[in-house]
């Protein structure tokens, strides 16, 4: 018994050894084929710490900075009245600039396909959002969201993106580009066809670009890479999010998860990506600001 206790304990710690030695070689391998780049400044996507913008939006913005991020991309629900978060555009303005950070992308209020005339979005008043959002200095404005009755069949999709390109006609004219955020749905055929791979292809490539959330494309059974080969400059725009190593596929905090950024980063050139900003849906095992600075330092100190 106890020989056979022994053998079988050796075989463990062969095979422990075995496994050990396979995660150095490709940790070596990865490091060889690194460029040795490392990662300048980047942004987070508001979404991420919604409850607490409800709560205290200078203090919370305060603590963002404080962790290191430059830039804020905006959420479509921050917008009414003619204010964000509840502050006129020049006060709210003057908020980020005097904390270091620049709202250089924002969603959308949405498509607002079947909404009331006296609305602001996509097909009310689109002219005045676009107005407002240039005058706070943001760069893109990207419809973020499709409510499922918009999103049912190939129609649907081509209403969109008709819509998008008539919007970026008035975008450009305010000194901005136009861009769409995907989930995971645009990925799931209909009729054969993948929504996602319409919208590239109908959407005009000198006006409108796209958002590639990296966790949605895994979610959908897509992959960033082929896409990036496939429609090369398109995704001037990425939202960087990880995959929990769980059945349900939750959020985690960047490098938390089985998403491989290093592989990603190393094809942003043929992305076309010019910024990216953190973000994570909701929360498990962090509070928000917690995972949004392990989030930080992850991709801060990451060599790709």
């Amino acid at each position: 018994m106890k020989r056979r206790k022994f053998m079988g304990q050796g075989s463990l710690a062969l095979a422990s050894l075995m496994l050990m030695r396979c995660k150095a070689e490709q940790n070596k391998k990865k490091i060889e084929e690194s460029t040795g780049k490392k990662l300048g400044d980047f942004g987070l996507q508001l979404w991420s710490v919604r409850a607490l913008m409800d709560e205290d939006v200078i203090g919370t913005l305060k603590s963002l900075s404080e962790i290191g991020y430059k830039e804020i991309e905006g959420m479509g629900g921050a917008y009414a009245d003619g204010k964000v978060h509840g502050f006129e555009l020049k006060e709210f303005k003057s908020i980020i600039g005097d904390l270091g950070l620049r709202l250089s992308s924002t969603h959308t209020p949405g498509t607002g396909r079947n909404s009331e005339k006296d609305t602001v979005n996509m097909t009310h008043n689109w002219e005045r959002y676009c107005n407002d959002m240039a005058e706070l200095g943001v760069e893109t404005v990207i419809l973020a969201w499709l409510d499922e009755g918009q999103r049912e069949s190939l129609d649907d999709f081509k209403y969109t993106t008709d819509l998008l390109n008539d919007c970026a006609v008035t975008a450009n004219k305010y000194g901005m580009s136009m861009a769409y955020h995907n989930h995971d749905f645009e990925f799931y055929p209909i009729d054969d066809q993948v929504p996602y791979d319409l919208m590239l292809n109908m959407t005009d490539p000198e006006h409108v670009n796209f958002e590639m959330d990296h966790y949605w494309v895994e979610y959908g059974g897509a992959n960033s890479l082929e896409y990036f080969k496939n429609y090369p400059g398109r995704f001037h725009y990425w939202h960087v999010k990880d995959m929990a190593n769980t059945e349900d596929r939750f959020y985690t905090p960047v490098g938390k998860g089985i998403i491989d950024y290093v592989e990603i980063f190393k094809n942003e050139e043929l992305s076309g990506m010019k910024k990216f900003f953190v973000e994570q849906d909701d929360f498990r095992d962090y509070e928000p600001l917690a995972g949004m600075e392990i989030s930080y330092d992850y991709l801060r100190n990451m060599v790709y």
